[in-house]
């Protein structure tokens, strides 16, 4: 297929909006796209609760649990680049809609897994029916709504999504509890089923005026990818992309439960409850942070405080050997909500690429993220085995060398992206 030349790559085009979209019309794409999103952070986070459960039922090795965990991560993953060719040939409408088959199939699949292979199976299905929920969001934002406005939408999508985090938690445990596990997951399943037909019959691609459009030019799938990484200061944003919210996830997601618990000696129920807080924290964080580009009129420098805040945090529980509970449990507060401008990033990746490459772009840049918050993980999770345990767990130093570990890698993510990124301010688009 020819390719477009490179001077139609080098930035996105303004975005103008010839005719005026009604609320109403933003109003049902974001609560789908918020619906979507949270279908995706509910499946990405349900094993943890019921962990216990699963282990019991289907006669899980700790090996097993955490292939199946991961195998949801790595569908996500191997799917991001057929993902980004589908929103740029077919649109991101018709591929939400087809892999909420897969979610919607992967969701029974856990209400019937009778073995660890089965459930592994359930996770992968699953990963791949998400695989395209956040960079829909990304795609359909930045197509619906002026340029100066995409990171208050985003915020509003990314924001309402934290709300499957918390239903991952104790209201899953109170339905596996009252129900049992594979009912929550059967009715999880017929959500899917719901909200990928409605998101079908009332999300268009376009507005109106952008769809009588004249098409824009095609572009192979090898030669888009390799456009994208020919596009000037995208590759700095890539990598701060790739750790920023990799790091704050790897202790939400995996550290923070343990510390607290080896650490400060926290019960199951209070670990919960700081988790919990933490989601909260992030939620409100990202939905205030998200307006802020167009008050401050850039996006680098405010992603450039909030990763070095974030920065800040991380070294600073790398440094304490035990900190008080209460100051353990802010500076973890701190780190969820400091991460908010992870959602100006997408913003300002999003901004680097034309409309007919928004797609592979998006999902170029969430291979990075992804990798990351794959590798994180596998990383930190070496260093405990360096140190003794002791009675109660892990060792402090353990914990800190962890907490150093996830600064150092978005030290060098930051380094690099503020050395070579270039701002590109919400009123370029206007």
């Amino acid at each position: 297929m020819p390719s477009a030349p490179p001077s139609q790559l080098t930035a996105a085009p303004p975005s103008t909006l010839a005719a005026v979209i009604s609320g109403r019309d933003i109003g049902i794409l974001i609560l789908l796209l918020a619906s979507t999103t949270i279908l995706s952070q509910f499946f990405r986070s349900a094993l943890a609760v019921i962990a216990p459960e699963l282990i019991h039922d289907l006669a899980l090795s700790p090996r097993m649990l955490g292939l199946a965990n991961g195998g949801f991560f790595a569908a996500l993953l191997v799917a991001q680049v057929g993902v980004g060719v589908a929103f740029d040939s077919i649109g991101p409408r018709r591929t939400v809609g087809a892999l909420s088959i897969l979610m919607t199939l992967g969701a029974i699949l856990h209400a019937f897994a009778d073995s660890g292979p089965t459930l592994v199976m359930a996770r992968v299905v699953t990963g791949f029916g998400c695989s395209a929920s956040f960079m829909a969001a990304v795609m359909l934002v930045s197509a619906w709504m002026p340029e100066a406005r995409w990171s208050t939408g985003l915020s509003w999508v990314f924001g309402s999504s934290q709300l499957g985090i918390l239903l991952a938690g104790a209201p899953l445990a109170v339905v596996a509890d009252m129900a049992g596990w594979r009912s929550a997951f059967s009715g999880a399943a017929v959500l899917a089923a719901v909200v990928g037909l409605a998101f079908f019959i009332f999300v268009r691609d376009k507005p109106p005026a952008a769809a009588a459009s004249p098409p824009p030019p095609r572009v192979g799938a090898r030669d888009g990818i390799r456009h994208i990484l020919r596009i000037k200061g995208v590759l700095p944003v890539f990598a701060l992309f790739g750790v920023a919210y990799a790091a704050v996830a790897t202790v939400s997601g995996l550290w923070a439960g343990p510390y607290l618990k080896d650490v400060h000696g926290l019960d199951a129920t209070a670990r919960g409850l700081v988790l919990t807080l933490m989601a909260g924290l992030q939620m409100v964080a990202v939905l205030i942070a998200g307006p802020l580009d167009r008050y401050f009129n850039t996006r680098k420098w405010l992603i450039a405080v909030g990763a070095f805040s974030t920065l800040l945090v991380l070294c600073a529980l790398a440094a304490l050997p035990s900190p008080p509970l209460w100051l353990a449990v802010t500076l973890l507060g701190a780190a969820s909500t400091t991460t908010a401008y992870n959602t100006l990033l997408l913003a300002h990746m999003r901004a680097h690429f034309p409309q007919h490459l928004a797609g592979r772009g998006s999902t170029t840049g969430n291979i990075a993220q992804l990798a990351g918050a794959a590798a994180l993980p596998i990383l930190t999770g070496f260093i405990p085995g360096l140190f003794i345990s002791t009675r109660d767990g892990y060792a402090p130093d353990a914990y800190r060398l962890i907490f150093a570990t996830l600064a150092a890698s978005l030290a060098i993510g930051l380094a690099c992206y503020l050395a070579w990124a270039r701002d590109i301010r919400p009123s370029d688009g206007a």
